[in-house]
């Protein structure tokens, strides 16, 4: 469902980083965008609220994975009362840190595809974020002799190149350390 009111919920948005700018002690500076300029020119995101991040805080926002711009988005998406389905509608970004990202998964993936060819055995890779995941599964798409699965629950949840043809082949989660600063 669409946001109804683009321009109010930019309000509530921009309202909530400057309180964060003020009351929090941050330096960032911010670039909100409802509406068709908001669209993902790669069609990975359905957002219609777009923020760009910039300022001397832009690093402290996307390290350890850029932890911090995530809880941004779900802050958003909690004041304008998406429902989890419609987290995507709304998607911050800093210093091009998703575009990046998405292309060290593309590159990850086809180096997983290799390795599952060559071998024959699945390739899990770490518990990670549904968007990342969602990332691997449409790199792997495009790649010939393998399929992709997503295994586990909840933040557990992790992604699985297979063979094509074996998705039954039996698969260990790579572990991932959790806590803070061990990303």
């Amino acid at each position: 469902m669409p946001i109804a009111d683009l321009q109010q919920a930019a309000q509530k948005i921009a309202g909530f980083l400057a309180t964060l700018n003020k009351l929090g002690g941050m330096r960032l500076k911010y670039r909100i965008t409802a509406g068709d300029g908001a669209r993902d020119p790669q069609g990975l995101e359905a957002r219609q609220i777009y923020v760009e991040l910039g300022g001397p805080d832009v690093p402290l926002v996307t390290q350890h994975n850029g932890e911090l711009l995530r809880a941004f988005e779900t802050i958003a998406a909690q004041m304008l009362r998406l429902d989890a389905r419609e987290h995507d509608l709304v998607s911050f970004d800093a210093g091009n840190f998703k575009a990046l990202r998405a292309q060290e998964l593309r590159m990850a993936a086809e180096t997983a595809a290799e390795k599952v060819r060559g071998s024959g055995m699945p390739y899990s890779f770490p518990p990670m974020n549904s968007r990342e995941r969602r990332l691997l599964h449409m790199a792997c798409r495009g790649l010939e002799g393998v399929e992709t699965a997503s295994v586990g629950e909840g933040q557990d949840r992790f992604l699985v190149v297979y063979p094509e043809g074996k998705t039954g082949l039996p698969v260990k989660p790579q572990t991932k350390p959790r806590g803070f600063g061990r990303r």
